[in-house]
């Protein structure tokens, strides 16, 4: 589910979306989260901050879930199957953040995002560690959904805020 990367590469390229979530507390939602990345390294490091992992394949957050129980991190973890398009209807209330590896191209990623974060949300997105996504947002795709590139990193995460609109 991870890919050939050595796990220390990958778990290093996770840690890389902190940096952009430190202002943010209550929920990340992660997703796409397949094996786990970044939405569990996101869990581990910020106990204080509540994880929406979301995947559509049963097989993966059947994993997902068994790890939550591993790191003994269910209460702050919730595993969901679902569509990404479905997300609106099924989390408790809108998220803080939303983090993206890997989730598809920058059309997809956006509306998937955008009717889940809160207002003064956060969407922070990386192409994968190896640099096959590249381009994951273009400039004219983030003005029309109001989103502004904040920072991004040598690996390759940004975070996107949106755009006051008065």
């Amino acid at each position: 589910m991870l890919g050939a990367a050595p796990i220390a590469h990958i778990i290093e390229h996770s840690g890389a979306f902190l940096a952009p979530l430190v202002d943010v507390s209550g929920t990340v939602v992660d997703l796409g989260s397949g094996g786990g990345v970044p939405g569990l390294v996101i869990a581990w490091m910020r106990p204080d901050v509540k994880v929406v992992l979301v995947d559509r394949r049963a097989t993966r957050t059947d994993h997902l879930q068994r790890m939550a129980h591993r790191l003994g991190r269910e209460d702050q973890i919730t595993v969901l199957t679902s569509e990404a398009a479905a997300l609106p209807r099924i989390l408790a209330g809108r998220a803080d953040a939303v983090v993206a590896r890997s989730f598809g191209p920058p059309e997809s990623v956006l509306s998937a995002a955008i009717p889940i974060l809160s207002t003064a949300g956060i969407l922070v997105v990386s192409e994968p560690p190896d640099g096959s996504g590249a381009g994951r947002g273009p400039a004219a795709l983030l003005n029309l959904f109001l989103l502004t590139l904040r920072d991004s990193t040598a690996s390759r995460v940004a975070r996107l805020t949106r755009r006051s609109t008065g």
